[in-house]
């Protein structure tokens, strides 16, 4: 793979996340800027990612704060300047209570956009630099809203549909616009599943796919390709066929 020099990645404490940086790290990153709401954990990996000999920079943000997250990603752009930013950070509802379902959308969208919205100002000023690139984590489970997690399937279809509909906007600046869409990857929101999770995935696994294909410029990466295959395929039918598929489906609980 080419040498991607400045990385930032936010939700980089567990899960794909914090596989992403450990990938970039062995494979001769520079600077690693990695954000997260668990300090303890930035800490573990930030160790882990200079014994490869890169320098990391670790930030603990929650990034439903605008604020926050726009000084942060300024600071970090003044340090060095940003080749691939990765709008990861997300969580999962969990029970479907109105505070659980607000702060998912806070983070999963209100987050994202924290992220990318500055980062698409630092790129304009700077593309003339060299490539850009900005990643959004989706789900599959954006394809079609699950009645097993509402909120989640929503806030994720929300994301992927605005980072294909950015990808196009953006290209005659010379910044891309990836969008991916795991699958069951190991991290502590498929720890708390209780439903079967077909294809599971390890996050380093997860996290080489998406580096490879975002170094190709894929645009949507969605994995694993038999799970790609139905939820697109559901995603098309009529509704009358769709919901007896998904009545059909174990549920979370």
């Amino acid at each position: 793979m080419k040498t991607l020099k400045n990385i930032l990645i936010t939700g980089a404490s567990s899960g794909i996340g914090a596989a992403l940086a450990l990938y970039y790290a062995k494979h001769n990153a520079e600077n690693l800027f990695l954000c997260g709401r668990n300090i303890e954990r930035l800490n573990e990996i930030k160790a882990q990612c200079e014994q490869f000999g890169c320098n990391v920079y670790i930030e603990q943000i929650d990034i439903a704060n605008r604020q926050k997250t726009e000084l942060w990603l300024q600071k970090c752009q003044q340090t060095a300047p940003l080749d691939i930013v990765y709008a990861n950070a997300g969580i999962s509802t969990g029970e479907e209570t109105t505070e659980n379902i607000y702060q998912t959308f806070a983070t999963n969208v209100m987050g994202v956009l924290n992220t990318i919205l500055p980062t698409v100002e630092i790129f304009k000023s700077t593309s003339s630099s060299g490539s850009k690139t900005i990643v959004i984590t989706s789900s599959i489970a954006g394809y079609h809203g699950l009645a097993a997690c509402p909120s989640y399937s929503a806030s994720k279809a929300c994301v992927k549909a605005y980072g294909e509909a950015l990808r196009n906007q953006l290209k005659p600046l010379g910044i891309q616009v990836n969008v991916v869409c795991p699958g069951f990857v190991k991290s502590r929101i498929t720890d708390k599943n209780t439903c079967p999770m077909p294809f599971f995935m390890s996050a380093e696994k997860a996290a080489e796919i998406i580096a490879q294909r975002v170094e190709k410029n894929v645009g949507l990466i969605t994995f694993p390709w038999p799970m790609r295959f139905a939820a697109w395929l559901i995603s098309i039918l009529p509704n009358c066929v769709s919901d007896y598929i998904y009545s059909a489906l174990p549920h979370k609980v």
